[in-house]
């Protein structure tokens, strides 16, 4: 198997895409070419094998407040809010789990994020994480940010979790 890692492309299939999540498949199938090509607010990679979405991350400019950094990182960065680069939706299609997809879409991510630091400057990936993949960003790499403010209601509460370049 051979996976490519690309931006989205207008006419890419896809409808078959199944992660076992509904919200990520709603937002693949419904958001993510308009959040790209239209509002231009994100941006969707995917892993294809051939003609095969197996998995997608977007991503979207972001900052971080200094503040919600582990006292051991503030004390090396300023105290302004950092440029960062959001990881906002990854997800693997069921029948890829398991086969390193969710790893190559991260590492590609974080060389947009290491481009972005060497060009315009970005520390690092912020993600909220929901509780369930807590784990899964935390073998990656990501540390849990403090969280400074701000309630979901009824959804279960995402945990702010930080890359470092």
């Amino acid at each position: 198997m051979t996976v490519e890692v690309r931006r989205l492309e207008p006419d890419d299939d896809r409808s078959g895409f199944r992660s076992g999540n509904p919200a990520l498949d709603r937002f693949f199938a419904l958001y993510a070419g308009q959040n790209q090509f239209r509002h231009h607010i994100g941006t969707t990679y995917v892993a294809v094998d051939e003609d095969h979405i197996l998995g997608f991350a977007t991503v979207a400019a972001s900052e971080l407040p200094a503040a919600a950094l582990p006292a051991a990182l503030r004390k090396r960065l300023p105290r302004y809010p950092l440029p960062a680069l959001r990881l906002a939706r990854l997800a693997v299609d069921e029948r890829a789990r398991g086969s390193g997809v969710g790893t190559l879409l991260f590492r590609s991510v974080v060389g947009l994020a290491q481009h972005l630091a060497e060009t315009v400057g970005c520390v690092g990936l912020i993600v909220d994480s929901k509780p369930e993949a807590v784990a899964f960003y935390e073998t990656l790499g990501f540390i849990r940010c403090d969280v400074l403010a701000g309630e979901l209601g009824d959804r279960p509460e995402p945990v702010p979790m930080f890359f470092e370049l």
